[in-house]
């Protein structure tokens, strides 16, 4: 693969939505191609190179920030990112789209409904956040500014996993919201 054509898929959704299912799910697809991807996974980046961050609005700007900074590296490097965050402002994720560049970059809108988020609630943060136990959590106490015009939009309550990567792989359409 050349470095020209390497992409970024960047799923941004609620927590919860199955941002990193679905991407470890098309990483997964995209090396079965012979292709090479890497997930960008926004709480595996917390734990790391970005644990000195917070969860206000400049912290939160400069994790997608670092993060596209990653996929950048990494398309200019032949290699296909797959990125997993929450990124909740619209600004930080233009200002991440305009880094990689928006015509290798795509924006997948993980639309799982916010009820859903909560029933599945992996991690106990939207346990933790109704009960006052935790603070700016995105979808209860923070905004989630969903993309207004995304490459594509996906409801995991109502497509599997397998078609949501064909569609990311395809980049067609929209599933039924």
């Amino acid at each position: 693969m050349k470095p020209e054509t390497a992409a970024t898929w960047w799923l941004t959704g609620l927590p919860g939505s199955g941002k990193t299912t679905l991407a470890q799910a098309l990483a997964a697809a995209l090396r079965e191609r012979g292709e090479p991807a890497c997930v960008i996974d926004g709480d595996e980046l917390r734990t790391g190179l970005c644990k000195d961050l917070g969860f206000d609005e400049a912290s939160r700007a400069e994790n997608v920030r670092r993060a596209a900074h990653m996929a950048q590296l990494l398309n200019a490097n032949a290699i296909h990112a797959v990125v997993a965050m929450v990124s909740p402002a619209s600004a930080a994720r233009a200002a991440a789209y305009a880094t990689i560049g928006v015509e290798r970059c795509q924006e997948i809108h993980v639309s799982t409904p916010l009820e859903i988020c909560e029933q599945r609630d992996p991690k106990g943060l939207y346990a933790k956040a109704r009960a006052n136990q935790l603070t700016q959590m995105t979808g209860i106490q923070a905004a989630y500014e969903a993309p207004v015009a995304p490459a594509l939009r996906i409801d995991t309550s109502v497509i599997d996993v397998g078609q949501a990567v064909e569609r990311m792989l395809n980049g067609v359409g929209s599933t039924p919201e």
